[in-house]
């Protein structure tokens, strides 16, 4: 009987590594069923995605996609904001989808470019726990873990302190590796601190350069930036082993940091100088040994290639110079030979 391509195990994962769909501005997936066979295609073992449907049917054909595959599934959600309803829907129909966790943050921009005074801050930073109190009744009914991004609104000892405010086996951390030196903490720091909490990560690798009011910071690919990357894999690792290793490789111009200016110390007032002085050290130890950059500069089409390509690159130094081998399920996956999949897909003569 014949069944269409999707259901043949095309491929194996090169690499345990998933890839979160944040990692392509450019290639927006239409959906999280077509990110997941595009992950595939690329060679990661696991993706990050939001779910477009919450209908029973779909989330179960992405679940089933997914174990063919031999690949993770992680739900990216929105902390509810008032009813909790809408966000249970969505964890239940993650859990459905054979999610292993939940990705939130609580903050869409940038501390330091979204608040101009310290009050605001405080506010946000009570709306947020109002937020988490919200839903962490519903992941622990549905057993979902959910991760907290450090999105370049906490500092690590503001994170590892509401973590610890709640103290929920559901609520943890999704370790951004680079996020944070725009907030002046020390990078290993951070991933130390906020180990023991790790749910799932965004792995990455960071580049940065001076300019007059602070320095430039950009996403490179893994093993071309500032960042020491096994260490910071093994580190999470030893912490909590059965955390998923997903990258986050944006391409995109670099961000600029404004640690110089006034603003930017409106809503630290607990930041000392030793702070400054450290990532600019840093910044200045670890020169980019090619300019940072700016894929802006080029049409659509080379920007929609350098992503995919940053990717790729980002997916091959994860097996092999981190470890990040195939499972043993997906290894047998590359033995299955022409003959059976042909029978897989027309019946056996």
């Amino acid at each position: 009987m014949w069944r269409p391509a999707a259901w043949l195990p095309a491929g194996p994962p090169h690499t345990s590594m998933g890839v979160c769909v944040y990692s392509f501005g450019y290639r927006r997936p239409k959906s999280a069923y077509e990110f997941l066979e595009y992950g595939h295609e690329l060679g990661a073992g696991g993706v990050q995605i939001g779910l477009d449907s919450l209908e029973p049917d779909y989330t179960q054909r992405i679940r089933r996609r997914a174990e063919q595959l031999d690949m993770y599934i992680e739900v990216i959600a929105d902390l509810p904001s008032e009813d909790p309803s809408g966000f249970e829907r969505k964890v239940r129909a993650a859990r459905e989808a054979g999610a292993l966790c939940l990705r939130a943050a609580c903050l869409s921009g940038r501390r330091y470019e979204t608040f101009s005074t310290l009050e605001e801050w405080k506010r946000f930073v009570t709306e947020s726990k109002r937020k988490i109190a919200r839903a962490l009744p519903v992941l622990e009914k549905y057993r979902m873990p959910l991760g907290l991004e450090n999105h370049k609104d906490w500092t690590a000892d503001e994170l590892v302190e509401l973590l610890k405010e709640y103290s929920s086996e559901y609520l943890g951390a999704c370790i951004d590796t680079g996020n944070n030196i725009a907030l002046l903490d020390d990078p290993m720091d951070v991933v130390e601190r906020l180990a023991p909490y790790a749910v799932t990560t965004h792995l990455k690798d960071m580049a940065a350069e001076e300019y007059a009011e602070g320095f430039l910071l950009a996403e490179v690919p893994l093993g071309q930036g500032m960042l020491d990357m096994k260490r910071i894999c093994q580190t999470i690792a030893r912490a909590r082993p059965k955390a998923k290793f997903t990258l986050e490789m944006i391409t995109r111009n670099p961000l600029k940091i404004p640690c110089l200016s006034e603003r930017y110390w409106a809503t630290f007032p607990d930041r000392r100088g030793e702070c400054l002085a450290r990532t600019l050290s840093l910044v200045r130890a670890h020169k980019p040994e090619r300019p940072l950059p700016r894929p802006d500069a080029f049409d659509p089409a080379v920007r929609l290639r350098l992503e995919e390509d940053n990717v790729r690159q980002c997916l091959a130094y994860a097996s092999e110079q981190l470890g990040f081998q195939p499972s043993a399920i997906s290894r047998q996956l590359s033995a299955i030979s022409f003959q059976q999949r042909v029978r897989a897909l027309f019946g056996a003569p």
